[in-house]
């Protein structure tokens, strides 16, 4: 049995802190996640008061109406890309009351097509602009590829609030 703390459990502690007697709110915006960022945040007494709402937007039309994500990037690359996921990010902004918003769009397996398997961008938007991630999570697992981009969706927002604190 490890005894190292779950590193989701250590980034969600540092966020709750970061948020701790804060007025921010966040807006998250989930393609494969399937809003598994959002229900942290609903199941976390501590984060729930700052969820302001969640946008799970799965499919290519979601991603555009909902979050004003241009088709063209929206259908390429089946909406994984850099474009898809800052464009998801600034989108909940604009459709919010949120001080930060974060968006994750990728692949969690199985295999489809040329697709790779564990390719994740997260981006976190806020007033200071736009932080985008790319991972490579490899083919892990559909579950360990989602909890790992949820993992990093927290870590950071945790930096976008301790920054925006400051």
């Amino acid at each position: 049995m490890s005894l190292e703390a779950d590193p989701v459990e250590v980034q969600t502690r540092r966020l709750a802190k970061a948020l701790a007697g804060s007025a921010l709110r966040v807006a998250t915006a989930e393609s494969c996640t399937g809003g598994q960022l959002a229900a942290l945040f609903a199941g976390n007494t501590k984060l729930g008061p700052s969820l302001e709402r969640g946008f799970v937007v799965y499919s290519i039309d979601a991603k555009c109406e909902m979050l004003g994500v241009k088709r063209d990037d929206a259908e390429r690359c089946d909406a994984v890309n850099p474009e898809v996921a800052r464009a998801m990010a600034e989108g909940a902004m604009a459709k919010s009351r949120a001080d930060i918003a974060a968006s994750i769009t990728g692949f969690c397996g199985p295999q489809q097509d040329d697709e790779e398997v564990g390719l994740v961008y997260v981006a976190t938007a806020d007033r200071d602009g736009v932080r985008i991630e790319e991972h490579h999570f490899g083919d892990v697992g559909r579950e360990t590829v989602l909890g790992l981009a949820v993992g990093v969706a927290i870590a950071m927002l945790a930096d976008a609030a301790e920054r925006l604190r400051k």
